[in-house]
C-alpha cells in the first residue's frame, strides 16, 4: 500500500500571518524610537515671539551656562577657538552661523565669541532663541 501526500493548491490567500508581521513589526518600531536619545549640548535657548528654525547648512557655537564652548558638537577652548572656526570658514566663507548661549551665559561671553567671529571671517550671525508658547 502506497501513502501518497496530498498537496493541494489554496483557492484563497491567507491574510492572517500578513498582519502578525506587521502587527510585530509596528510594535518593535514604536517601542524602539522611544529609546532613541537626541544627541545634543544641553542648553537653556531664551525665548522670542519669533523664533524661526533653519535648516541650511550652517557652524553652531554653543556656550552652556558653566561656560564650555562647543564649536558643532565638539567642545573647544577659547583659544583653540579662532583656529578650528577659520578651517570650517574655509571650506564655505557664507555659512550662518548659530549661536546657541544658555540663558545664564553673559552678554560679555557671547560678544567675546562674536569677535573671535568676526576676526576669522564670518559675517551671517544668528542667535538661537526657542519660540514663547
Amino acid at each position: 500500500m502506497k501513502i501518497r501526500a496530498e498537496n493541494k493548491v489554496l483557492d484563497t490567500f491567507s491574510f492572517s500571518s500578513l498582519t502578525d508581521i506587521v502587527m510585530l513589526l509596528l510594535i518593535f518600531f514604536l517601542l524602539s524610537s522611544s529609546f532613541i536619545i537626541q544627541p545634543g549640548i544641553k542648553v537653556k535657548l531664551p525665548v522670542s515671539d519669533t523664533a524661526e528654525s533653519t535648516n541650511e547648512k550652517s557652524i553652531t557655537i554653543t556656550i552652556t551656562k558653566k561656560g564650555l564652548i562647543y564649536l558643532n558638537q565638539g567642545q573647544v577652548s577659547i583659544t583653540d577657538l579662532p583656529a578650528k572656526w577659520n578651517q570650517l570658514m574655509a571650506i564655505n566663507p557664507e555659512q550662518a552661523i548659530i549661536i546657541r548661549a544658555d540663558k545664564g551665559v553673559t552678554i560679555e561671553q557671547t560678544v567675546a565669541i562674536l569677535d573671535i567671529g568676526k576676526k576669522v571671517g564670518a559675517t551671517n550671525f544668528n542667535i538661537a532663541t526657542e519660540k514663547s508658547e
